[in-house]
């Protein structure tokens, strides 16, 4: 089992490398293209096969008696290695037709497969220095896909997203310092270590604090959010749809990580950083989905949306209790999959019309109806609309804040994701309904299907019916979340 884990971890990166040394995958695009997606199925059945070792762990080095280099498997991050592989295979197979006269596709296929390398060992972590490597591999890497354009519009975005992404990690090795020196040590233990006798509490709640912020810059939480606008239009659409969708995630997992299995919800339980942490993310919420409603550009609308949605989750995380902690888990895989399909979306729409304006799309459900459906579909998804699992993700979220002791953000918390919900109908709902009806002006006559082929359809169509599924099939994934959360508070 031991080399499993340790295969799960390299294994895309090492694919990614023997794909691009091969001299007959260097000629053949489509031999290449068809090697790399055959990975990424390996890849997504051995973390499969894994979530059947909880508890197995293996030591990959010991720099000092209280930082090491561990891997472990546990619940959580089974569950969000599943998802990161999953959508990774989506991404990979809708690239097939999406990329298929980019000229730098090559390498964007290798930082693709190394990316979800470093994100897999980020799902497997066992102490916060393993973390923070995998961390700091999954930034520099995933850098070469957003400037994978090389206009400079793309390296201007490339260079603020490594500068907010190394600040924030900045912020996680100062982290690692103090922890060491507050708790004794900083091996992930579900429920958090004890202080050190003698730990300053003030101390360990502004290191808590910082380290938190510092995270939530990847995952776009306010006032660290300014790198996921600019990044995700200029982006290939799996690119952005994996930056979305996926890789926002791992500044989540880091802050799961830090509150409940070093610091401790108990030691956060009602202390200003709580408060704190709960006046960013619903901040974060309602200027997220505000700025979305007023972009007019379609994938930097998304973008906006992606710092809504993502602090819906940290929002849960933050209020230290059971259920919402089960929404913010469901709403990861919920979000990662709704985002996932909305980008794809956008992206068939940019390849096969050039329009990239939501006022230039009238009509666009006449020419492209299955791309515009799976796009509806996403879009109630991620308004919240029963029977999609972004409605049961959001249930939880409300029932656990009103439920969590948490004074007037158990009132407020939920009245903002509502409105946050009316205003992402709006800016969503808004492309569907002028897609399918353009009005009795609109030139029907000039009309032509633009619908792209199978190998970019059926990665939205499978999405969309993910959205369903989600909250269809929530209860086992519910359940699952639940012994986890069991354990931790």
């Amino acid at each position: 089992m031991t080399a499993l884990m340790i295969l799960a971890v390299f294994f895309p990166a090492l694919a990614g490398l023997v794909v691009w040394c091969t001299p007959a995958a260097k000629e053949d695009r489509a031999l290449r293209a068809k090697l790399n997606c055959g990975a990424l199925a390996l890849e997504l059945a051995l973390v499969l096969f894994l979530c059947t070792a909880q508890g197995a762990g293996v030591l990959l080095l010991n720099m000092t008696p209280t930082l090491s280099l561990i891997l472990r498997v546990d619940i959580l991050g089974s569950i969000f290695a599943v998802l990161m592989a999953a959508m990774w295979l989506i991404g990979s197979v809708f690239a097939l037709e999406y990329m298929n006269h980019d000229h730098n596709e090559r390498s964007y296929q290798l930082f693709y497969m190394t990316v979800l390398s470093a994100l897999i060992g980020q799902c497997y972590a066992g102490s916060m220095v393993t973390l923070y490597v995998f961390y700091e591999l999954m930034t520099l890497l995933s850098v070469p896909m957003v400037v994978h354009e090389r206009t400079p519009q793309a390296v201007a975005a490339g260079i603020k997203y490594l500068i907010y992404s190394i600040f924030g990690a900045m912020l996680g090795l100062l982290g690692i310092f103090f922890f060491d020196h507050y708790l004794g040590g900083v091996t992930f233990t579900a429920g958090g270590l004890t202080p050190v006798a003698g730990a300053s509490q003030t101390g360990l709640l502004v290191i808590t604090f910082l380290v938190i912020l510092g995270f939530g810059t990847k995952a776009g939480m306010f006032p660290m959010h300014g790198w996921l606008p600019t990044a995700h239009p200029v982006a290939p659409a799996p690119a952005s749809a994996v930056l979305s969708g996926v890789i926002t995630k791992a500044g989540v997992l880091a802050i799961i990580r830090v509150i409940y299995f070093l610091v401790g919800a108990d030691t956060l339980r009602g202390t200003w950083v709580q408060t704190a942490f709960l006046t960013l993310t619903l901040v974060t919420v309602f200027m997220g989905s505000m700025l979305a409603y007023r972009e007019p550009l379609l994938k930097k609308r998304l973008a906006y949306s992606t710092v809504s949605q993502v602090s819906y989750v940290l929002f849960g995380l933050a209020c230290l209790n059971p259920v919402a902690f089960s929404g913010a888990i469901l709403h990861v895989v919920a979000h990662s999959t709704i985002k996932n399909c909305l980008f794809l979306c956008a992206g068939a729409i940019i390849h096969q019309t050039g329009k990239t304006y939501v006022r230039d799309l009238r009509g666009i459900g006449k020419q492209m109806p299955i791309t515009i459906w799976c796009w509806t579909i996403a879009s109630l998804g991620l308004i919240g609309i029963p029977p999609t699992g972004g409605f049961v993700s959001k249930w939880q979220l409300a029932t656990g804040a009103m439920g969590a002791g948490i004074g007037a953000f158990g009132i407020i918390g939920p009245v903002v994701l509502i409105i946050s919900a009316l205003l992402t109908a709006a800016y969503l709902l808004q492309v569907t309904i002028n897609g399918f009806f353009p009005g009795s002006d609109y030139d029907y006559a000039s009309l032509e299907n633009k619908e792209p082929g199978k190998l970019m359809t059926v990665p939205m169509i499978v999405l969309a019916v993910g959205v369903v599924l989600c909250g269809v099939l929530a209860q086992p994934l519910t359940n699952v979340i639940a012994s986890a959360a069991a354990a931790i508070l």
